[in-house]
């Protein structure tokens, strides 16, 4: 019953904050989200995240999810292999270039840094293994990201040279995710002993974070998801159907390669999101001729927030019925 009122909190909550953000005719909201944003109010945010992820994460988990090679590798494999093939099959179907080259940019991205960890707690998994796979992933990007979209970008002969700071990736995968996960997982340890409804809260606190990411995301969005007219329309569908497509993926090997409960959900929610920030500072540095294509990126951002947002909630709930 809990979890079926989690599960509609959430959810109603995702799409209040969206109507209210983009139907506010004053733009205060928006403006609000702008000034969170400017004011590195996301960073603020992950940090947070992380804290409470560290408070959240067992022990257990932590060994389990190092030494989990097999699910390591299948999320991988979605996250460097899948995502740009999916992308560049639905690239063949007529399109803006801009649209294409928007999409190819979110394909060859690392996963998120917040809240496929999240996604992953609340529907059951190891968040830990999440983590795991959050930082190998962006360390790999530092060096597939340039070989992936030269690939991609070849079939439309759009070919750049890519010069990534990685410096820059490391600095802030160490203090938005390894400092706070650290200070969470101490803080665990020394102060904190979390019960079930400690738990509970918690992971309401983070839902409630990440609903507040999404507002921020949408404050910034409002004006180009408006400013586009009918091209928003197609291209929710396009980054739907993508996002359905490494979904699908994940399932896929999930079932095939036996993965079990408490296994798969980090497979599923980090191999099929892709991080925002990095996405932006591509499409700015390299493609800021082609506009749409950012438009594409925070699209994709917000679509991918809601639609795992509503599958970690349901498999919580399976689960839950399921041990009932």
């Amino acid at each position: 019953m809990i979890q079926t009122i989690k599960k509609q909190w959430f959810l109603v909550s995702l799409a209040i904050i969206f109507a209210a953000v983009i139907f506010d005719r004053s733009d205060s909201l928006s403006t609000f989200g702008i000034t969170l944003k400017n004011n590195h109010g996301t960073d603020v945010i992950i940090f947070i995240v992380f804290i409470l992820s560290g408070l959240l994460i067992e022990s257990n988990q932590i060994i389990a999810g190092i030494k989990d090679i097999k699910a390591t590798l299948l999320a991988l494999a979605v996250i460097i292999i899948f995502a740009p093939i999916a992308a560049l099959l639905l690239s063949f179907f007529p399109m803006d270039t801009g649209v294409i080259i928007g999409l190819f940019i979110v394909s060859a991205m690392p996963t998120t840094l917040s809240s496929g960890i999240v996604m992953t707690g609340t529907a059951g998994g190891n968040m830990a293994h999440a983590l795991f796979v959050t930082i190998v992933s962006n360390f790999i990007g530092i060096f597939s990201i340039p070989i992936i979209l030269s690939i991609l970008l070849a079939f439309l002969n759009q070919g750049k040279e890519l010069d990534i700071d990685q410096g820059a990736i490391i600095t802030k995968l160490i203090l938005l995710v390894c400092l706070p996960l650290a200070i969470g997982i101490a803080a665990k340890a020394k102060i904190f002993r979390a019960g079930q409804l400690a738990k509970f809260k918690l992971q309401i606190v983070n839902q409630c974070l990440i609903i507040l990411v999404v507002f921020i995301s949408l404050g910034g969005a409002k004006q180009v998801l408006l400013g586009k007219g009918t091209a928003i329309f197609s291209i929710l569908i396009l980054v739907s159907v993508f996002h359905l497509m490494l979904l699908g993926s994940s399932f896929l090997l999930v079932k095939f390669f036996k993965m079990k409960q408490g296994r798969y959900e980090s497979i599923v929610f980090m191999g099929s999101q892709k991080t925002l920030a990095l996405s932006v500072m591509i499409q700015v540095t390299y493609f800021s001729e082609f506009g749409i294509a950012l438009l594409v990126c925070v699209t994709h951002h917000i679509v991918h927030l809601m639609m795992d947002g509503y599958l970690s909630t349901k498999l919580r709930h399976g689960l839950s019925v399921k041990n009932q």
